[in-house]
């Protein structure tokens, strides 16, 4: 008769025991939180510095629009992407991007002003104001990062 070599089966885990580390390595990666700060490397390195800061700079020009009323916003970033548009495609994407918003926040705050009318255009005015704010700087931050920014609310004039 043919004798059968036996393997020993591995023990079995009792229930509520948590995977040793050799576990834990041999079944998949250990993710850590330095993921998002090597993707935000790779993308600063796939983007220059000055690309990144031409954009910001594109972004924060609709801020003329306190200085210059009527026609501020649009008017400085659409000279910075004109400026700068054929030198980096990072600039050219986020000065469109800039300009679309800088258009319909205008939009938004002049409806926003006739509505003043009937009581709810001056609710209508601080919101605008403040989403126009925000916006604004969350787009600048994400562009100097190099992150390709689109804002929500605008309209794509320019595509």
């Amino acid at each position: 008769m043919e004798k059968k070599e036996e393997t020993p089966e591995p023990a079995e885990k009792p229930e509520g025991d948590t995977p040793t580390e050799q576990d834990v390595s041999a079944e998949q990666p250990v993710s850590t939180n330095n993921d998002e700060s090597v993707q935000q490397s790779q993308v600063s390195e796939q983007i220059s510095k000055d690309a990144r800061m031409w954009s910001m700079i594109c972004h924060l020009a609709g801020l003329a629009g306190f200085i210059m009323p009527a026609a501020g916003n649009i008017v400085a970033p659409l000279i910075i992407w004109q400026i700068k548009k054929d030198d980096y495609p990072f600039v050219d994407e986020q000065g469109k991007e800039a300009v679309n918003f800088q258009i319909s926040i205008s939009i938004y705050f002049i409806v926003s002003i006739f509505l003043c009318c009937i009581c709810i255009g001056a609710f209508l005015v601080v919101a605008v104001i403040i989403i126009y704010l925000v916006f604004l700087l969350i787009a600048a931050v994400k562009a100097n990062n190099g992150y390709h920014y689109r804002y929500p609310l605008s309209i794509r004039f320019i595509k």
